[in-house]
């Protein structure tokens, strides 16, 4: 069929485009400037290393700036078959069909799974890292302390002045929409995200919190293979281990969040060699990455007690 390839290309378009702007973490995207893409499973992530200040004393002490290109693999490479029934589309509707079926599954299948995967590779990492604390079921006598706390943890590193973004599960949100005190320190502010603005409310004006909902915000998922037995429903489910994410703390500039479509291939009824019926064969690449240098920006709170010998538990001095 002639249009096809049209109908390819703009699908692909408008499901990278959906997913920054859908997705809770989407602010991340921009940041994928930053590194270089030329297809397939790989791209190159920067890191640049250089020395600090010297003595000038009758001239400048030479200093090295070293930009190295880390060659990195997308973890998720994911991907589903749809076919849709000769009879129930024909040319006239296929368009307005497959783009509410696709939407949908966009919409409800790859952006939570998106998320999900990216907040728990902040998590994982930060506690590996030593950057997350734990043991903490937020209140509403102190989770203003803790968050407080935390929010210094990561200006202690980056400066005051660096815009933080803090991502809060649902539930423990509502702790701070439900207090009277604290919601007093909440203000409204705009939240660009891809070519969105969202209202979103900020602390103190200051720091956007990013809602999401508390099932996405896990240290540790299982992503379903799809053919294997109890797994081929695919889609995602939390780790038998995982732990609940009170919230991630980080400058917007540390994340470096890649999602990309492939190719999308349609196949009309003729030529579908598999059954009478239209074939749509959609697949996601997509990864996160943080270079070692930028985890001490980062702080993680989470519900339960971190494993042993792994990050930090709380033990905050109170007045």
């Amino acid at each position: 069929m002639a249009n096809v390839l049209q109908y390819a290309s703009v699908f692909q378009s408008e499901l990278d485009k959906a997913a920054v702007e859908l997705s809770t973490s989407g602010w991340m995207e921009p940041n994928s400037s930053l590194i270089r893409y030329t297809g397939g499973k790989t791209v190159k992530v920067p890191q640049i290393v250089m020395d600090g200040l010297a003595d000038y004393s009758n001239g400048f002490v030479d200093g090295d700036v070293t930009l190295t290109w880390q060659d990195l693999t997308f973890a998720m490479d994911r991907g589903r078959r749809f076919a849709l029934d000769e009879h129930e589309v024909n040319d006239t509707n296929f368009v307005v069909t497959a783009s509410q079926v696709m939407g949908e599954f966009q919409r409800a299948k790859v952006v939570p799974e998106i998320d999900a995967y990216r907040y728990s590779k902040i998590a994982a990492g930060a506690i590996a890292h030593k950057r997350a604390a734990g043991g903490y079921t937020p209140t509403a006598a102190d989770i203003l302390t803790k968050l407080y706390y935390d929010i210094a943890a990561v200006q202690d590193v980056v400066g005051s002045d660096t815009p933080l973004v803090i991502t809060m599960s649902t539930l423990v949100a509502a702790i701070l929409d439900t207090s009277a005190e604290i919601s007093k320190k909440l203000d409204v502010v705009d939240f660009t995200q891809g070519g969105v603005t969202l209202k979103v409310r900020a602390l103190n004006g200051e720091h956007p919190i990013r809602r999401v909902g508390s099932g996405r915000l896990k240290s540790a998922y299982i992503f379903a293979d799809g053919k294997t037995e109890g797994q081929k429903t695919g889609g995602f489910a939390p780790a038998e281990n995982a732990l609940d994410v009170n919230w991630i703390i980080c400058p917007r500039t540390v994340p470096i969040a890649v999602s990309r479509t492939d190719k999308v291939r349609i196949f009309d009824p003729e030529t579908n060699q598999s059954a009478r019926a239209w074939a749509i064969d959609y697949r996601k690449y997509h990864d996160l990455w943080i270079t070692d240098n930028k985890w001490p920006q980062v702080w993680v709170n989470c519900k339960q007690v971190l494993p042993a010998s792994e990050g930090v538990q709380y033990d905050y001095i109170t007045a």
